[in-house]
């Protein structure tokens, strides 16, 4: 390993990894499934189809909202929403290319679906009893644009067919 370099930690192949920072990056893509309303969701055609990726929504990588939803740099003491769930074994083709999984920086993978989201109490609260899921990740945050394609993609393909995976690096 070069010497005196913090930009370099051993990886756990035994070879050398120049670091990224400390900064936490943001991956994503909105999914839906449109013939599982047509056809149900267990039919060979209904097959998930990358819808929006993140990076045109600028949704940011504010930790106190991805420490809310999934569980990532989470020291404001939030229950996550969906922690650690991995890259969904049906993905689209274009998430599956996107995700990179070979990625050696790869920090995590997770998805929730918008039903799921449907049920979220939004009033629940961090640890300190203060800052609600609302104020960190809600309708009115820079999660917005999110949350209103996957409820325009819920009420054309149903709740459950629409799903957002995220990964981290």
């Amino acid at each position: 390993m070069p010497q005196g370099h913090a930009d370099y930690s051993a990886a756990s192949d035994g070879g050398v990894r120049k670091n990224r920072g400390m900064s936490t990056d943001l991956n994503g893509v909105i999914e839906c499934r449109p013939g599982a309303r047509l056809w149900g969701p267990d039919d060979e055609d209904s097959l998930w189809h990358a819808a929006v990726d993140l990076w045109l929504l600028d949704v940011g990588n504010a930790y106190d909202a991805l420490s809310c939803l999934f569980g990532v740099r989470n020291t404001y003491g939030w229950r996550p929403l969906a922690e650690g769930r991995g890259l969904p074994a049906d993905a689209s083709e274009t998430l599956t290319a996107d995700h990179g999984a070979d990625d050696p920086y790869d920090a995590g993978t997770t998805w929730i679906t918008w039903a799921e989201l449907l049920c979220v109490d939004w009033q629940e609260t961090d640890a300190s009893g203060v800052r609600t899921r609302a104020q960190v990740a809600g309708d009115g945050t820079h999660w917005g644009p999110a949350w209103d394609i996957m409820r325009t993609l819920g009420d054309l393909h149903g709740p459950a067919n629409v799903r957002l995976v995220v990964w981290f690096g």
